[in-house]
């Protein structure tokens, strides 16, 4: 299970950026993922959700790979 969950992790950190590597990015964010969202494992779309909702605590290398959040939400 670790294996596919680190595996699907690297994917998922794959489409989030074309710039890096597959193997930067899941070298980035493996930690990230297995920290704030190893519940969402193996569902892709939920581990991406995940790590954007983690966006300020993520690893500066890991965020990287993901845009900021937008400030226009109406809950700020």
């Amino acid at each position: 299970m670790m294996k596919a969950g680190a595996l699907l992790v690297g994917l998922t950190f794959a489409m989030a950026s074309s710039g890096e590597s597959r193997n930067e990015q899941e070298h980035a964010c493996r930690g990230d993922a297995f920290r704030f969202c190893a519940r969402a494992i193996p569902n892709k779309e939920k581990i991406k959700a995940c790590m954007k909702q983690h966006y300020d605590e993520l690893s500066p290398p890991c965020k990287a790979l993901f845009d900021p959040p937008t400030t226009d939400d109406p809950k700020s």
